[in-house]
């Protein structure tokens, strides 16, 4: 990777300012899917077309690896191609940059489309505003994670987005609502600590806190001797918030502490999580899939947060296969 750099330039601009990496390839030609292959993973990347064949990314460690793979690959596809790093710019060529990665009009999208659903609170099912608000959830994470340069319509749709989730879920499990009130224990933009290895439990818990108890939780995996953080919510070890009981997972905890045992398609997923870490209890017949489904992630995934959003996806499909539009 060529490397130009202008320390004088750089600390010219403003301190949120950063550098850049400019890709410039000849894509393989007979190879179609590899071509596919590359447009895809740079559109994966967020990165700008400035022309045919020139990509635009800001300088980041993960967007220089990446980088770096893919002017590989494209080397072996038949192709070639060079990146150009920290390239020296002046503050009006940084600023026409920036603009060329400005996520707002997607942020505002989605705002429009979460402020559209509460037209029907309180008279459609909220189940199914539920199941709306948690794919716009997912929708707004997509784009924060290619949003290097975030604007006001970024927050604007945060705040949309968890007022919108604290009224569906009220509907939803009112006696949660009313017991959390009661109890003055509050469950939203919180921590929440595990224990490594992260299996079948652990997963399916986290799962449950940030789809239906606190969309904007910050998760921690914590290694055997390590401490959870002061004040977070603990779950899944010993002496944790929401643990194993005597007769139940934690996963089941959390529904019966929650009230949230009343949601047969939560129950169908407790009894599967059940049985996977204790092999006792109902063995549903989709006991089995959804274990190679989570053995699969585990071995592909190279983080924790990445295997988490991966069996996310599972345990999604399952509520979706399970939900009963009349349950609470």
């Amino acid at each position: 990777m060529l490397r130009l750099y202008n320390p004088e330039m750089v600390n010219s601009l403003p301190a949120s300012a950063t550098s850049w990496l400019l890709v410039v390839a000849t894509l393989p030609t007979e190879d179609p899917a590899a071509r596919m292959r590359v447009m895809r993973t740079f559109e994966a990347l967020g990165a700008a077309m400035m022309r045919d064949g020139v990509f635009l990314l800001p300088e980041t460690p993960t967007n220089r690896q990446a980088v770096e793979r893919l002017v590989e690959f494209i080397g072996t596809s038949g192709g070639n191609a060079y990146a150009v790093e920290g390239m020296p710019l002046d503050a009006v060529q940084f600023d026409a940059f920036r603009k060329l990665f400005d996520r707002s009009a997607r942020y505002e999208d989605l705002t429009k489309t979460v402020e559209s659903l509460r037209i029907g609170f309180g008279l459609a099912d909220p189940s199914a505003i539920s199941r709306v608000l948690h794919k716009q959830r997912r929708e707004f994470e997509a784009i924060g994670l290619l949003d290097f340069f975030p604007t006001p319509a970024r927050e604007k749709a945060k705040e949309a987005l968890a007022a919108a989730e604290a009224e569906v879920r009220e509907l939803m499990f009112p006696s949660q609502s009313a017991a959390s009130r009661k109890t003055n224990e509050k469950f939203l933009g919180r921590m929440w600590p595990t224990r490594r290895p992260l299996w079948a439990d652990r997963l399916a818990c986290s799962w449950l806190v940030r789809r239906f108890v606190d969309p904007e939780a910050t998760m921690v995996w914590l290694d055997k001797a390590q401490d959870p953080p002061a004040g977070a919510v603990g779950f899944a070890y010993d002496g944790a918030r929401f643990a194993n009981s005597a007769s139940r997972v934690t996963f089941e905890e959390m529904l019966a502490q929650l009230d949230m045992a009343g949601n047969s398609a939560l129950v169908k997923i407790g009894n599967i999580v059940h049985f996977l870490e204790v092999r006792s209890g109902t063995r549903m017949p989709e006991a089995a899939g959804v274990q190679t489904l989570l053995q699969g992630a585990v071995r592909h995934c190279v983080s924790d947060d990445e295997l988490l959003r991966e069996t996310e996806k599972t345990f999604d499909l399952l509520y979706e296969a399970y939900c009963d539009p009349d349950s609470k």
